[in-house]
């Protein structure tokens, strides 16, 4: 399983997001309570990306991520979804690794 590496967590702001493609993967990172999660840029629902707007994917209030075509939401420490229309299934998420405060994904 390669490791690529993305950016430092340092540059990744809290409750903030970053999305990033590598050949057929679509994923994104995020940064919430201290801690930087990974997921597959895709809902469960439609298996869409949940963003209209680069690296938007937290609600107004910056608690929840959410889907924006369908308003899913969904908790950012684990991406279990509350509401919508995938309520109960989660987002995927991926392996991450933290080298010299630098964000590697396994995927």
């Amino acid at each position: 399983m390669p490791s690529t590496p993305l950016c430092l967590v340092s540059e990744l702001p809290e409750k903030t997001a970053k999305s990033y493609k590598f050949d057929d993967l679509s994923c994104f990172i995020i940064k919430y309570e201290g801690q930087v999660y990974a997921y597959l840029n895709a809902c469960p629902h439609r298996n869409i990306e949940l963003e209209w707007q680069e690296n938007d994917f937290f609600d107004h209030n910056k608690d929840y991520l959410q889907c924006a075509t369908h308003g899913a939401l969904f908790l950012p420490h684990n991406g279990y979804c509350i509401t919508g229309p995938c309520s109960q299934a989660s987002l995927t998420p991926l392996t991450i690794l933290i080298i010299d405060d630098r964000i590697h994904i396994k995927y």
